[in-house]
């Protein structure tokens, strides 16, 4: 590689670097998490200097210290509002903190906290824009490139986004490989079940109800229920619904029955399905299970749910993504899904035409997790060509 594009790549790699050092995870899923200001600021003071070259950029504070970071990029004629759309926050460093906010090259892949989600496309929405504000071309429309916060829990960066900001269409980015343009996903569901015991003295067993027994009878039928009902009828696009264990407390002492045991689960929903399904079918196992085990009390807690995703009304912005893909892969672009939630399905829901695309990844949410550097440079130029395709003019 050499020429522009060995130093377009040796730019990103490095843009890449500076966020990996910047401790961005979720307050909501890490208790002290840094969150997302100090990122931001970063984002900001580089954004600076295209501000009096025209571009409009806001800081626009979701959550106390936690702010999306939004700009706009005025089109030269009248046309639709295109957005691009990357998240600012990461999950935790667990098993790796000494080495997490170190970034290293390995065979061509940067290794980091948050390298592949999201950085790296947070570096490439960068990119873009400040490519598109010094070099152009003249744009009919405007472009929209939003920074979010809180993917990674509730989504309220993207929630407020929606809510600020008028589009006609969102293309956000996460790491998803080269070539493949995500059109559908599962939306999910964190739950909490909880069974009540009767505490008692170990040596008393025909006072107490052990919670935690009758917490793994529960266990044991959602495990079928996974085999039976998801497992043997995976989704087209998407794959096997989620459906797992996640969290498991219960008890105070060896020497006392539990009075209460939770179980903390994340179940998907596929397209068509609610919520309000995988609740039903809890209630029907709960339900069974008592016939047989008569002092279960148990219930169901919702923490938070998502809606799936299906794109619709898509077309102009995938027609602009499959012509810089065949331009510059040689193939088309390829429709797919995933088992996972992603932003897009907020948009979906607001009515908002959608698609996700980005570089591949690998140990995503795990120790040494990392981006490809060559898909990211070519992602650049795919999501450059596709942006000036879709705000064309007419």
């Amino acid at each position: 590689m050499a020429g522009p594009r060995a130093d377009e790549a040796l730019s990103l790699a490095g843009t890449v670097a500076d966020l990996v050092r910047i401790d961005a995870r979720n307050p909501w899923l890490v208790a002290g998490g840094a969150g997302e200001g100090r990122i931001a600021a970063w984002l900001l003071e580089r954004l600076g200097p295209l501000e009096a070259l025209g571009l409009e950029v806001h800081a626009d504070e979701i959550a106390p210290g936690r702010p999306n970071v939004v700009a706009r990029l005025r089109g030269a004629t009248a046309g639709p509002t295109l957005c691009l759309n990357a998240h600012l926050d990461t999950v935790g460093d667990g098993g790796w903190s000494e080495r997490a906010y170190a970034p290293r090259v390995e065979d061509g892949w940067l290794v980091g906290l948050g390298a592949a989600d999201d950085k790296a496309h947070c570096a490439v929405q960068l990119g873009v824009l400040e490519r598109l504000v010094r070099d152009g071309p003249p744009l009919a429309g405007d472009l929209l490139v939003a920074w979010v916060a809180d993917e990674e829990a509730e989504s309220l960066g993207t929630a407020d986004l929606l809510l600020r900001y008028p589009m006609a269409a969102c293309l956000v980015l996460e790491a998803f490989g080269l070539g493949r343009a995500l059109v559908t996903h599962q939306g999910f569901g964190w739950l909490d079940i909880v069974v009540e015991g009767v505490a008692a003295h170990g040596s008393a067993p025909e006072r107490g109800v052990d919670a935690i027994s009758h917490l793994a009878a529960i266990v044991g039928e959602l495990d079928r229920h996974y085999r039976e009902r998801f497992v043997a009828n995976p989704h087209r696009l998407n794959g096997v619904t989620v459906y797992h264990a996640s969290t498991v407390a219960g008890g105070t002492d060896y020497a006392t029955y539990p009075a209460e045991a939770r179980l903390g689960i994340e179940i998907g929903t596929q397209p068509g399905e609610t919520i309000a399904d995988r609740l039903a079918e809890i209630e029907l196992i709960l339900n069974g299970l008592r016939d047989s085990i008569p002092a279960l009390r148990a219930r169901i807690e919702v923490r938070l749910h998502r809606p799936p995703f299906e794109a619709r009304g898509h077309e102009r912005l995938w027609d602009a993504l499959d012509v810089a893909t065949r331009e510059t892969l040689g193939r088309p672009l390829e429709a797919a899904g995933q088992n996972a939630w992603m932003d897009t399905g907020l948009f979906g829901q607001a009515g908002i035409p959608a698609l996700s695309v980005g570089a591949g990844g690998r140990n995503l949410h795990a120790p040494d997790e990392a981006v490809d550097l060559g898909e990211l440079t070519t992602l650049a130029e795919i999501v450059h060509d596709a942006v000036v395709r879709y705000l064309a003019p007419r």
